[in-house]
């Protein structure tokens, strides 16, 4: 007769269970070693692109080289323009208006202007050694309100040195038949002539100039004369008047101009 097993009812400790649950894990996922790229990846830091540094020190000696040639080149422009005024002492020409007389300066009753005014303008170079040359000038005469009496002009000329030039120019109203006036520059005009003072008028020449110091010669360059303090009446009959110019004061003012603005 064959004898029965019974199982036993103390239980194995936990140990031994646990390293029985170890053992069979293990037999059903057995461990690799680690590669190589595991082992040394976790301490590679990550991959940062550096920045072209080669590149931007080029650009900053570039910005650098440039400012030095900018700052030597005005400051050699200052050297020699402090020369040339301690060895020619260069002045600016001057104008004065010698005489202003009146022929016609006239209103019709379909508000145009009729202008006849002879003009005679001093100029005078007070410099030693220098010469100027100027551009044929344009003249246009004008009231303080900004109505447009006339135009003319005056022929080029070499004005030499410690030289004194008598310039002269007719100056007569736009079109054929005179000038055609709103009604507010008419007004204007007829209260002027009214006025005992007389219509205070305002002068402006425009040309171009260049120097010469013995063999230096500058480029052209613009000048704008204005003159201030005119007063003129208007004739009465054939006499022609003679405006006032006893306070008339002349400003030479140049003109550059830079791409699109004048200054």
């Amino acid at each position: 007769m064959t004898d029965r097993v019974y199982p036993s009812s103390k239980q194995p400790p936990n140990g031994t269970d646990a390293a029985v649950k170890t053992t069979t894990t293990s037999a059903a996922n057995p461990s690799f070693p680690a590669t190589k790229a595991q082992r040394y990846g976790a301490a590679r830091p990550p991959y940062r692109p550096q920045t072209k540094r080669h590149r931007r020190s080029c650009c900053c000696s570039c910005c650098l080289w440039t400012t030095v040639a900018i700052l030597l080149l005005l400051l050699l422009v200052a050297i020699a323009g402090a020369v040339v005024y301690v060895l020619y002492r260069p002045h600016r020409p001057t104008f004065t208006v010698s005489s202003l007389k009146v022929s016609t300066l006239n209103i019709t009753s379909s508000s145009k202007l009729v202008t006849n005014i002879n003009l005679d303008v001093t100029a005078k170079n007070p410099n030693k050694k220098l010469v100027y040359t100027y551009d044929p000038i344009t003249v246009s005469l004008t009231t303080t309100d900004g109505v447009d009496v006339g135009d003319g002009s005056f022929s080029s000329f070499v004005h030499g040195t410690k030289n004194t030039t008598h310039l002269k120019a007719a100056i007569t109203s736009s079109g054929s038949n005179g000038q055609e006036l709103d009604e507010a520059s008419a007004g204007k005009l007829k209260g002027g002539l009214k006025s005992k003072s007389g219509l205070p008028l305002e002068i402006k020449l425009d040309t171009k100039v260049k120097a010469k110091m013995g063999a230096l010669k500058t480029p052209k360059v613009g000048i704008r004369v204005v003159c201030q303090g005119i007063r003129v009446t208007a004739p009465t009959g054939k006499t022609a008047t003679t405006a006032s110019t006893s306070n008339a004061k002349c400003k030479v003012d140049l003109r550059l101009k830079i791409w699109k603005w004048t200054l």
